[in-house]
């Protein structure tokens, strides 16, 4: 199961995994994305952020397909908003509504989702593999206070669980892309932004969706990676 895997690095995760033989479901909340999809992909709506919806997914493709061995935590937005930005006296400080609005986006959906899967592959003894896609902000990113939180949350929580879930015979691993030429990345940042982070990219340019979904495959084929976080970012250091 991919999740927001029906458009940009989503899809791009669920076509190569696809390619590489597996039974891929799309966890999506946008249904419009959903009805965009080819017919030959399976699809649910799924509101990774909210526990009820989570789970009735999750029971449903437990129900119909008997196991769900892997799991791509892919779900996020992008969210970029100054801690002081004096160009706006009456909103002068970061607000916190927003800040929690991507925390629970991007951080709380992992746990929620990760939780409902993990239960069944325990009750099943499912040797199963859970991929978190983090990001290069999770180190600190002028701009991204909420959205770097939440990222360095997602690094912790996949450490964490790597030593909880071996033993049960789940691994459980993090790909953490640079900068991506996706829409939702270009809606997040302006071009001006996006040139510099060009300039300041040693391979001189943004990184391709197919990139990081080829990172997501090797993962989970390489049945020794387990507690890894793994840079995709053209050598950009920020």
């Amino acid at each position: 199961m991919v999740t927001g895997g029906a458009q940009g690095l989503g899809l791009a995760i669920v076509n190569h995994l696809v390619a590489l033989g597996a039974t891929v479901i799309v966890a999506d909340r946008d249904d419009q994305a959903i009805k965009k999809l080819p017919k030959n992909l399976e699809a649910v709506h799924m509101d990774v952020t909210q526990v009820e919806s989570v789970r009735t997914g999750v029971a449903g493709i437990v129900d119909r397909h008997g196991r769900l061995d892997i799991l791509v935590n892919n779900a996020g937005v992008i969210s970029s908003e100054p801690f002081v930005n004096i160009m706006n006296p009456a909103g002068i400080m970061h607000d916190y509504g927003r800040f929690r609005e991507s925390i629970t986006v991007n951080l709380d959906s992992v746990f929620i989702v990760t939780s409902a899967v993990v239960e069944f592959m325990v009750k099943r003894r499912t040797k199963g593999v859970i991929v978190n896609i983090s990001s290069i902000s999770a180190c600190g990113n002028e701009g991204q206070t909420a959205y770097s939180a939440a990222k360095a949350g997602v690094d912790a929580m996949t450490v964490t669980w790597s030593k909880e879930l071996g033993p049960w015979g789940i691994r459980c691993n993090a790909v953490a892309p640079g900068f991506i030429g996706t829409e939702s990345t270009r809606r997040a940042l302006k071009e001006p932004i996006l040139k510099h982070i060009q300039t300041d990219t040693p391979l001189g340019r943004l990184g391709d969706a197919h990139e990081v979904a080829q990172t997501v495959g090797f993962v989970i084929q390489n049945d020794f990676i387990n507690g890894a976080v793994l840079n995709v970012n053209g050598g950009l250091r920020i």
